[in-house]
Formats: C-alpha cells, structure tokens, sequence
C-alpha cells in the first residue's frame, strides 16, 4: 500500500491492484491516520488561539494608549476649566456615545431586579466618587504617577474580595498585594520630599474604583453590561451638572472644545477596545497588556508636560506592575486548576 497525499483534510492511501496500477482511493481511517488528524486539528486550534491572543493583546493596548491620551486631554483641560463644568460636558458627550453604542448592539435593558437594581445605584455613586477623585488628582499630580496607582487595582480588588467576599487567597498572591502596597508607598511617599496632598485623592479614587469592581461582581448576568455602563456614565454627567449649578462656565474657544471632544473620543474608544480585549483571547494572556498605559503615560507626561518621575516613584512603578502582573497570572492559574 502506498500512501498517498493529504486532500480536504483526509488522508488517502492508494491499493495496488495487479495489472491496473494505482486504480481507486479511499480514506484512511486507521490509527495513525485518527493521530494525525487529530494532530492537524490541535495545530489548527493552538493558531487560531494564538492569532485570536495576539489580536486581544493588541487591542488591550490599545485601549490602554486611549485611555492615557484621553487622561493627557483632561489634564490640559483642567488648568483652564472648572472640574464640574468638566466632567459635565465630557459625560454629555460619552453618555451619548454610550448610548448609542448600547443601542447598536442591543445591551439595553429595562427589565432591572430591585436587586441589581440597587447595586447599579451603588456602582453608579462609587463611579461619580471615582471620576471626581481621580480626575482631581489628574489634574495636580503627575501623570505617570496617578495612573500607576491606578495600575494597583488588581491588587486590590484581589484583597477586596477576600475581605468581604471571603474569597481564598494563596501565600503568593497575598505576597504579591503586599509587594504591590509597598510600591504604592513609594509612589505616593509620605512625609518625604515627592509627597503631594493630591496623592491622597488618587487613593481615594483607588479605593472607589475598587468598590465599583467588587459591586459589579455582585450583579446578575442577566443586565447586559452596557446598560450597567451606561448608568455609569450617566451618573457622572448628572453630578456635573448640579455640582456646576451657581459656578460660572468657562467659554470654550476652538482649543478647548477640540480637547473635549478628542479627550470624550478617546474615551469611548478605550472603553470599545477593552470590550473587544475581552472578547478576544485568553486573560491570562492580554490582562498584562493593560499595563501598556503606564508606559504611554509616562511617554506623555514627559512629552506633554515634561514630567519625570523621581527615583523611588520609577521604582515603586515597576514594583506595582511586576506585583499586578504576578497576580493576574497567579489568579488564572489557580481558576484553571484541577479541583
């Protein structure tokens, strides 16, 4: 017996017949030929895995340089406008896009649990403490500096849930928050020469942020999560509007509405990528793409502003990525284990 070529993904092998050559075909379903197949579909599965990692990886980024260029707008913007009237004209802008975005793709919904209901209503009140935190600190800080506290969020949340949610945490991950706290302090640093009373701001915006995170966690599947979102982004804009209320607007001239139109696009943008981020590819593997932005924040802030971090601000930076990092993968492997 001969063997013969691949064709539409089967093996064939020719019979000899005397006198009439290779006469006929047929499709070889012996051992090796099931190994091989079989071998060809994992192939092609590992490529498609791979091609679909490296896409999630790549949007991750993405959206974590949106994310940093949007931040680099509202920072411009804040010198010259009041933080209310801000977050007012951005969120008009988002929760527009938002919208639309949800209605494109049929994540809205009305049908609500007084349950979900409620914890919507508290995500949307840490989402407002959260923008009006950060975007303070964003303003006064430096940027790479507030967006690596940022970057200490899957620490947090990791020590969030297994505060209230009791869930389990290994020696390693519960070494690694600890590194990651650390690395905080020394971007932050207390009593020393670097320390910024707006530093306090940032931690508090972490601290929202996380809460935000836990009570997400806690609302059914069954709210899509643009309408979440879009609660979200709501709230936001309704406390800049009453928070504006007796303050005096600033007059946009052409500079400062292009600011808040690129920076309330960068933002819809980002938020689109991260969707697509998760959609696509394994987390264990584009999660750690998220700190792209600190690098792009850090690219920006010396460019823009010509900010450059101190000595034990760069060190606590790495510390807090190498700590995330760490417990990201560590939290992937230990979902994946065999019970």
């Amino acid at each position: 017996m001969l063997r013969g070529p691949i064709h539409n993904g089967l093996i064939f092998s020719f019979t000899w017949f005397p006198g009439h050559g290779l006469c006929r075909g047929r499709p070889n379903t012996g051992p090796f030929s099931e190994w091989l197949m079989g071998a060809f579909a994992d192939s092609h599965r590992a490529m498609v895995r791979m091609s679909q990692n490296i896409y999630g990886a790549f949007v991750m980024s993405g959206s974590m340089a949106f994310f940093a260029l949007g931040d680099t707008c509202v920072k411009l913007i804040g010198t010259d406008m009041p933080l209310s009237q801000l977050l007012f004209l951005r969120g008009i802008v988002a929760t527009a896009c938002v919208a639309m975005l949800a209605w494109r793709m049929r994540g809205l919904t009305l049908r609500i649990s007084r349950a979900d209901g409620l914890l919507i209503a508290l995500r949307s009140l840490t989402e407002v403490g959260a923008a009006y935190f950060f975007l303070t600190a964003l303003i006064h800080m430096p940027l790479a500096n507030v967006t690596a506290l940022l970057q200490t969020l899957p620490l947090t949340v990791t020590l969030g849930a297994a505060l209230v949610f009791h869930e389990p945490v290994g020696w390693r991950r519960a070494s690694a928050i600890a590194l990651g706290l650390l690395g905080m302090v020394l971007i932050v640093q207390p009593g020393g020469a670097g320390f910024s009373a707006w530093s306090i701001y940032g931690l508090i915006a972490v601290g929202c942020v996380t809460a935000r995170d836990l009570v997400t966690r806690r609302i059914s599947g069954q709210v899509p999560s643009l309408t979440v979102a879009l609660t979200g982004v709501a709230a936001i804009t309704i406390f800049g509007g009453v928070t504006s209320v007796g303050t005096s607007f600033v007059t946009m001239d052409a500079q400062l509405a292009g600011l808040l139109l690129a920076a309330a696009a960068f933002s819809v943008g980002a938020f689109s990528l991260s969707v697509l981020a998760m959609r696509n590819g394994d987390m264990s593997f584009t999660a750690p793409f998220r700190y792209v932005g600190l690098l792009c924040a850090t690219i920006l802030g010396f460019v823009v502003f010509g900010e450059v971090p101190n000595a034990l601000a760069a060190i606590g930076c790495l510390i807090v990525v190498a700590a995330g990092v760490f417990t990201l993968l560590r939290e992937r492997a230990v979902k994946h284990a065999p019970a």
